[in-house]
């Protein structure tokens, strides 16, 4: 029986990938960046620290890390501010309101930092829907460790045998294996995420939800 799912944020509740990863891109072109394009896609799934590292390298080390980190701040809250709810996934919110009333519990369980997650989910309306939300500032590790899946499943009291991971990373899917938790996939091949390693691949959130039914009415009929 599927009693809780563990949500990842980025590219899982709204399609931020994309955006992101474009304004990544026009940032490096800024600073002079000319090598290819897919030698900046491993950079999804990265804590912030993790990404001002990350694109440091990218440009041969050539600025100070906090010239990139204002670069990004700024782009992304004053030149081109993200709006959540417009690059919400359909099918979001009618799932989280369906997966309470089945009596599922949620959580989120993102490397973002606190503010960006609490803002973002109260702008798409969906805050409370989850019964748990734990953040960069809630673990010593970061995925690929699976510290913060482990940290959910003890915040909702859920065995990893009665929970899923819902993510689209390669991190993100490693942490939820090594969580001893069955990981799911959202289809995403844009950025070359390698997803192989995940338990099942879907196209969205509806077809999450069409398993989800399926297997606990299994386990119901079982009980019988």
């Amino acid at each position: 029986m599927i009693k809780a799912v563990l949500f990842d944020m980025d590219g899982i509740l709204y399609d931020s990938e994309y955006y992101y990863m474009e304004g990544t891109i026009e940032q490096l072109k800024r600073f002079g960046y000319t090598g290819p394009l897919e030698a900046i896609y491993p950079v999804i799934g990265r804590t912030m620290d993790g990404t001002y590292e990350f694109l440091w390298n990218l440009l041969d080390r050539k600025y100070p890390i906090e010239d990139i980190k204002r670069s990004n701040e700024r782009y992304f809250t004053v030149e081109k501010p993200i709006h959540y709810k417009e690059i919400m996934f359909p099918g979001i919110k009618e799932a989280l309101k369906e997966l309470n009333e089945m009596g599922i519990q949620c959580a989120v369980c993102s490397s973002n930092t606190r503010d960006i997650v609490l803002d973002s989910l109260k702008e798409m309306e969906i805050d409370t829907y989850f019964s748990c939300v734990l953040c960069e500032e809630d673990v010593n590790q970061l995925k690929p460790d699976p510290e913060i899946y482990i940290t959910g499943l003890k915040r909702l009291a859920v065995d990893p045998k009665e929970c899923i991971v819902y993510e689209d990373s390669t991190m993100g899917i490693e942490a939820g294996k090594r969580a001893g938790i069955f990981t799911v996939a959202r289809k995403d091949d844009r950025f070359l995420q390698d997803q192989s390693n995940a338990d099942k691949i879907v196209e969205d959130i509806n077809e999450l939800m069409e398993y989800i039914r399926k297997e606990n009415a299994y386990a119901r009929s079982n009980e019988n």
